[in-house]
Parts: structure tokens; C-alpha cells; sequence
């Protein structure tokens, strides 16, 4: 009998349990916390084929990774992506447990039904603002009316939807509330995400940073929050809200590091896998593939645990330079 595939155990002991894999780098909008309005995107010669994605994904699975999220950039504007998902999806049940997307919502309406074909069962959707002039204003480009209407479509496929939302002091805190009440309303739970120091952008992000402790002491003047010890695979920790029935979680690279308990490990593109979103450390397993096949791929991927870094060092001060030059999109969060 065949031995087992040896799990991804790191040098810290943590099992990695969960890839994140972006399948591209460009995107619709440009958030200003995000990006910068003129971008340079990786040439599509440099891109992954999508056969690529689903072997090395395949790879990941057999060495005991469950869960697997589909992120950009916007994943939708890459030709394809309901093809990978089912390729991927196929391995539901079999080593996988769940594979999940995150997007901005502004092509989940043409897709919504072909991810919920493929076996995705719950994405992650991007929505800073209800509001369509601050909307704009966040994304320089965005119509809010178009991610609803994708919202709408992906709950209509029965897909289970989570609300993003990145927390900037002084353009979106006083819509927290009242989006988590939307929320409740729609039936969708909501994250919360502090600003990361990834890429050179032209805002200042200390501008903008708002630590979730006081979002969430704020919001207990007026709920109640019960911890749960549900989790989803991610950093988000949760509260059920008493009184709105609904969940929130609360991410907080910046303000309560969680790297202690990290389980994750990303994919871009270009097939380098990145052991940490706050650190430069990669292994590049396009090439170990391309030139040594499963094999090789597998040897990549033990030398990708010794590597793997603690936590990462992420700060946020007035004039500073960011921590890493990659801006999220390369890595999708």
C-alpha cells in the first residue's frame, strides 16, 4: 500500500489547511486603499493556465489542504473561472471540504449560477459602502447599483454571502451599523477588515486606519456581542449579534495579531506561493511543476514549510512607507 501524502506542517508546528489562490492580478476597480488609479499588471504570458491552477491546487489537496478560495484582484474578469472552479470542485469530497470565492460583485451576476454549478456554496463579496457617490469615490470607478445587482443574483443561486468590509476612519465608519443591520436584513453575515500596509498607494493609509477594537466597542453600546467559536477557515473572529440575528467577524491584522494560529498560504497567479501575506517569503511552484511535475512540485512544497515565517510585521505610520511593495491584488488578501 501507498504511504500517505504527508501533511503541511510548518516549522511552528501549524498544519496548513488552507490555500488561497489568486487566479489574477487585474481588476475592475481600483480602491484607493487597494491600489493606485494607474496599475501594471503581470503579462498574461507570465499568468497560470487554469490546468496549471487545478494541479497544483490538486497537489495542495492531497497534501490535506480542505479549503480552497478562489481571489483576485477580481477573479470574474478572468476568462474561464467557472471552468476552474469545477475542476477544483470536482475534488469536493474527496480530500476537499469547501471551495469558496471572493469578488467585488460587479460580474457575480453573469456567474453567480455557474459557481453554484461548479460546488461553491459561499463567496466572499467586497462591499465598502452602500452609498453610490462614496462607493464611487472609494473604488474611483464603481457603479454600487451593479454589486447589489450581483449580490441579488448570487443569492437567488443559493449561494451563502458574506459581506467585506474594510473599516476607514473618516469616509465609512458611520455606515458600520447600518450596514450590519443590512445585513441582517439580507441574511448575509458581515466581516470587518482593518487597512493593511501592502503597496504604494497615493493616500496616506494612517489617514484612514481604524482599529476594530473601537468599531466593536462602539457597536456594543447599541448590540450585543456573543463570541462564537465558529470559524470559517480564516482570521475573522466572531460574534453572534443578539439582537439582529446575524453574524460578525472581525479581522485585525494591525491592531491583535492572530499569526499563532495561521493555517493559510497563498497562490498568485504567476504560481508563486507566498507563506505569508506581511512578508516577501515565496516559493515558486510554476516552475517546480513545469520543469519536475508532481515530484518536484511536492519537494517545493516541504521546502515551502521550513521557510514559512512566524507572523508577519505589518505598521502603519503617518508618512511612512508600506511594509511590502506587492500591492493586496497580487496576493488577493
Amino acid at each position: 500500500m501507498d504511504a500517505l501524502p504527508a501533511p503541511l506542517i510548518d516549522n511552528f508546528g501549524r498544519r496548513i489547511t488552507y490555500l488561497r489562490v489568486s487566479v489574477t492580478d487585474r481588476c475592475d476597480l481600483r480602491c484607493r486603499y487597494c491600489m493606485n488609479e494607474a496599475m501594471t499588471f503581470l503579462p498574461r504570458t507570465a499568468v497560470m493556465t487554469l490546468e496549471e491552477i487545478a494541479a497544483i491546487a490538486d497537489a495542495f489537496i492531497d497534501r490535506g489542504v480542505t479549503r480552497i478560495r478562489l481571489t483576485g484582484g477580481e477573479p470574474l474578469v478572468r476568462r474561464g473561472v467557472p471552468d476552474l472552479a469545477r475542476m477544483i470542485g470536482r475534488r469536493i469530497g474527496d480530500g476537499l471540504g469547501e471551495l469558496t470565492l471572493t469578488t467585488n460583485g460587479t460580474r457575480l451576476a453573469d456567474h453567480a449560477a455557474a459557481l453554484h454549478d461548479a460546488g461553491i456554496r459561499r463567496i466572499n463579496v467586497s462591499l465598502d459602502s452602500r452609498d453610490p457617490d462614496r462607493f464611487r469615490h472609494i473604488t474611483r470607478t464603481g457603479d454600487v447599483s451593479q454589486v447589489l445587482q450581483g449580490i441579488a443574483a448570487a443569492r437567488a443561486a443559493r449561494l451563502k454571502i458574506k459581506i467585506n468590509m474594510v473599516a476607514l476612519k473618516g469616509f465609512n465608519a458611520d455606515e458600520i451599523a447600518p450596514m450590519l443591520e443590512w445585513c441582517a436584513g439580507e441574511c448575509h453575515d458581515l466581516s470587518l477588515i482593518e487597512t493593511m500596509p501592502l503597496g504604494q498607494i497615493a493616500d496616506d493609509r494612517a489617514d484612514r486606519y481604524l482599529p476594530l477594537d473601537q468599531v466593536k466597542a462602539q457597536l456594543e453600546e447599541r448590540y450585543t456581542l456573543l463570541p462564537i467559536a465558529e470559524r470559517t477557515g480564516g482570521p475573522a473572529r466572531y460574534y453572534q449579534v443578539t439582537e439582529l440575528g446575524v453574524r460578525i467577524g472581525f479581522i485585525t491584522p494591525m491592531s491583535e495579531n492572530f499569526c499563532a494560529g495561521c493555517n493559510r498560504v497563498r497562490l498568485t497567479a504567476a504560481g508563486e506561493l507566498f507563506l505569508c501575506l506581511g512578508a516577501e517569503t515565496k516559493v515558486d511552484l510554476r516552475q517546480a511543476y513545469r520543469e519536475g511535475g508532481p515530484a518536484a512540485l511536492d519537494r517545493a512544497l516541504d521546502h515551502a514549510m521550513q521557510i514559512k515565517p512566524l507572523r508577519h510585521d505589518f505598521a502603519i505610520a503617518r508618512g511612512a512607507a508600506p511594509t511590502l511593495q506587492r500591492h493586496m491584488s497580487v496576493t488577493g488578501g
